[in-house]
Order: C-alpha cells, then structure tokens, then sequence
C-alpha cells in the first residue's frame, strides 16, 4: 500500500500536482440556488434540495503550470496568458472541449478519473456548509477575493480592482480547503446550462461535440462585480468559446476500490 501511494504521488508530481493538492468532500444534501430575499439574485436562481456524491475536486483552479504541461505533451499551442504570467496563475482563454480533453489526458497519466465538476457539486463545493451569499459571510471584499473593488456588496468596502488573474493561492480558502471558489476566473462545470434547475445540474454531460447547448460556468471573475461571485451566481457560455476571464477546476471521482 505505501509503495502504491509513493507511487502514485511520484506519477502526480510528474503532471504538477500533489496528492494534498486534492480536497475529500463528504458526500451531502444541501439548499442550492439563492433565498428570494437575496440581494441582486436573479430567477434562474430557483432554490431547490439536491444531493452530492462523496468527491474529490483540486483545492485551485487548474494553473497554467499544470496545463502548460499538457501542451508540451501533445505538442498543442499554449493558451495566451494576456501578458499577466502563467505559473501559478488560473489557466484561461481555454474552452469545455479542451478542459475535457485535459482531463481525459490527465485522467490516463495518472490512472484516475478525472472530469469537471457538475454544476451542483461545485456550488456544494464552494458553500462549504455555508447558506450565506458567500462563504464569507453577507459580504466579501477585495483582500478575500480577486473582483471589481471599486463596487460592493452588504456593506462592504471598497478596495483594489485589480484588473488581472492572480496567483491561484493569494487569498483564504474557504472552510473546506478551497481557494477562489469566489472569483479570480468563472470556471467551467461539466453541467449544460439549465434555466429553470430541472436536473441537468446534477449530470455531467461529458464529450459530445455534437452538443452545442450553452455549459455552466460558475464563481466570478477578476472583471465581475461582487454579486456576480455569490455562490448561487449562474452563467454560460458555448463549449467551443474560450476567453480571459474563464478557467476551470478538477474532480477526481472517489470509487468503492479507492481513487
């Protein structure tokens, strides 16, 4: 067995993770979308009861570090970085599709499953228990997250706009180890995009190229004002689209023989 757990840490490292890089979240039901009462919440926001399978998902964004040696390895062009460093800041300007073929890539070098997290399990994520508009509490501020300081939310002040992605472990992690659930960049989720939260939420729907119904993304930007980085906060984008202000996070699936 330490052999095997040597082993495998040996095979992460190779690929830029570390076995402590990865968050165990106990499986659960919790209330996801927003309380009517909530300030700047928007209807397709429907709160509702949904149940999560134990997981484990990357306690950052995917960087530009362990993506760029994805790149390398296929022989593929670099996704741009806007000038601001790649390294430990979130990759971006990368699509669904590539997100999925890095994981699929991943997945096999390491001898693990690995895919993005469904739209319900990051907003289980990201609360971490919590029922507030952010894990933070009714309110968030520049020196707890990278967003628009110059507009705030439930009292908060105003401070930095940053106007850039920053380092992916530059603010604290919320209750359950995670860092930036709240803004930094929106991330995509495995779920196609559904108004009204009939179920979709709760399904990963995988590679289909043919599928080019809008996928979720989820958090907040640099760029986004603060209530766009509510935990309930929803927006999409087709899966082919690739911009600045968009990166993604892994889930490493926990099976009945270990992970």
């Amino acid at each position: 067995m330490q052999r095997e757990k040597a082993h495998q840490a040996a095979r992460l490292l190779k690929y830029g993770l570390r076995e402590n890089d990865w968050i165990s979240i106990a499986g659960g039901s919790f209330l996801m979308g927003s309380p009517s009462g909530e300030k700047n919440r928007f209807e397709n926001e429907r709160q509702h009861e949904v149940e999560v399978k134990q997981f484990e998902i990357l306690k950052t964004p995917v960087t530009f570090a362990m993506f760029d040696i994805y790149c390398k390895a296929i022989q593929s062009s670099f996704p741009g970085d806007e000038t601001w460093g790649r390294g430990n800041r979130p990759v971006i300007n990368v699509s669904y599709w590539s997100a999925l073929e890095y994981c699929q890539w991943l997945g096999e070098k390491i001898d693990a499953p690995i895919r993005l997290p469904t739209e319900a399990e990051w907003e289980y994520a990201c609360r971490a228990g919590t029922d507030t508009p952010f894990w933070t509490g009714q309110s968030i501020s520049p020196d707890q997250a990278n967003f628009d300081g110059n507009y705030t939310y439930g009292g908060s002040e105003k401070g930095l706009s940053r106007g850039q992605t920053t380092p992916v472990d530059q603010f604290p992690a919320n209750p359950w180890g995670l860092h930036d659930m709240h803004g930094n960049v929106w991330e995509w989720c495995a779920s196609i995009y559904d108004e009204t939260y009939s179920g979709l939420e709760l399904q990963d729907a995988g590679f289909d190229y043919e599928d080019h119904r809008e996928r979720v993304v989820r958090g907040g930007s640099w760029h986004n004002v603060p209530s766009g980085l509510r935990s309930a906060s929803r927006n999409k984008l087709r899966p082919d689209y690739h911009y600045l202000r968009v990166g993604f996070r892994i889930v490493r699936e926990v099976t009945t023989n270990g992970v």
